[in-house]
């Protein structure tokens, strides 16, 4: 056996692809992920190739340079939220999953046969409020409050927020601050693009411009225009959740609206606060530790590998599939098994040897006679 030391990331399971040695996380379905670096650059391209040189001129240096520094940021905050872990929970080991399930038996009792099982929950307080975890079968552990399992990237998020495919992961508690940042400055740079769009499309003559400068200004207003809206959009969404301390996923499924439903134990009813705590809360550390080692055993492969032989028997009476070869063979040998006498001869008896007392009885037996 040798022993050779792996990254823990090589070894995790789930859904996600790693590279740069396990420091960047993302998950398998990264081509709409590619569609948002081509959207945001695509269109940055052909404002600053068409639109800067003539804005810098005509009304200000400091046009390009904002917008420079502000593509800058917004990509910056796209990467920093793709390529990082968005908090995911480790599986249990097979130790604690036996240990786990020997707790939920004892405390469930015998199930009569034809019942279902009670649900694996446990109650815990948060705020003078009872709050559940829920089991989950596939990571074997109870999840910890607002942790939920993403069933794309197949792992349990803390805070999960949710899955999004434009950043190509998920968006739980390590990364939403970055999300939200990015969602924000990206909708800051597509007003300030579709804004001097317009007044570049005002202020140039177009009889004097060529026919293609023309069709590109207006494709760039086009896409601008298409994508104000949803980012924006998407940005106040995601300001009302964080004035709230609310996910993406609780306002889903309404875990705290409805009659039956109770307050939000994680909001501090103050929306200053709430905004603190999300955005300038400490950065927690990964719990993965991806790029630790870990020992694996790998068999020896032997240099001189023995030869395998293998010995068939031909069958006694040749068919349609015998060989042509094998029947000579094949008959020879009938041969042989139907004439064992000529291959043994049969023995001839051999009289039994004298002995003293025959010779006696013989002997007196001829007196006898005479």
């Amino acid at each position: 056996m040798i022993t050779r030391k792996v990254r823990k990331w090589e070894k995790l399971p789930g859904k996600n692809t790693f590279c740069c040695d396990g420091r960047v996380m993302m998950a398998r379905q990264k081509g709409v992920f590619y569609l948002t670096l081509f959207l945001i650059t695509g269109t940055c391209a052909l404002f600053f190739a068409f639109e800067c040189p003539y804005l810098a001129v005509s009304l200000s240096p400091a046009i390009p340079v904002f917008a420079v520094l502000l593509f800058l940021f917004v990509m910056a905050m796209l990467l920093r939220t793709s390529f990082s872990d968005p908090g995911v929970l480790p599986r249990a080991l097979p130790e604690e999953a036996t240990f786990i399930e020997m707790e939920i038996e004892a405390a469930n009792g015998n199930v009569p046969a034809g019942q279902r099982p009670p649900p694996r929950i446990r109650n815990v307080q948060i705020n003078n409020q009872i709050v559940k975890l829920k089991y989950c079968y596939t990571c074997k552990i109870f999840r910890p409050p607002r942790a939920s399992h993403c069933s794309i990237c197949d792992n349990c998020v803390d805070r999960f927020d949710h899955h999004c495919p434009w950043v190509g992961n998920c968006v739980g508690k390590r990364n939403y601050r970055y999300f939200y940042l990015f969602t924000l400055s990206l909708s800051l740079l597509t007003i300030y693009i579709f804004t001097f769009d317009i007044v570049h499309v005002v202020m140039r003559e177009y009889p004097d411009t060529p026919l293609a400068s023309h069709r590109l200004n207006v494709l760039e207003v086009l896409v601008c225009f298409f994508t104000l809206w949803s980012v924006v959009g998407l940005t106040g969404f995601h300001t009302y959740l964080i004035s709230l301390n609310q996910t993406t996923n609780e306002d889903i499924k309404g875990s705290w609206s409805g009659k039956n439903r109770g307050q939000n134990p994680y909001s501090h009813k103050n929306i200053i606060k709430n905004c603190c705590e999300v955005l300038c809360g400490p950065t927690y550390p990964s719990v993965l530790d991806r790029r630790g080692l870990l020992q694996e055993d790998t068999p020896i492969p032997s240099s001189n590998p023995v030869p395998q032989t293998t010995k068939t028997t031909a069958p006694l009476i040749p068919n349609e599939h015998t060989p042509d070869d094998a029947k000579p063979s094949i008959a020879a040998s009938a041969e042989k098994s139907s004439s064992p006498k000529e291959e043994h001869p049969a023995a001839t008896k051999v009289p039994p040897l004298a002995s003293p007392e025959t010779d006696a009885e013989t002997s007196i037996a001829k007196e006898r006679a005479h």
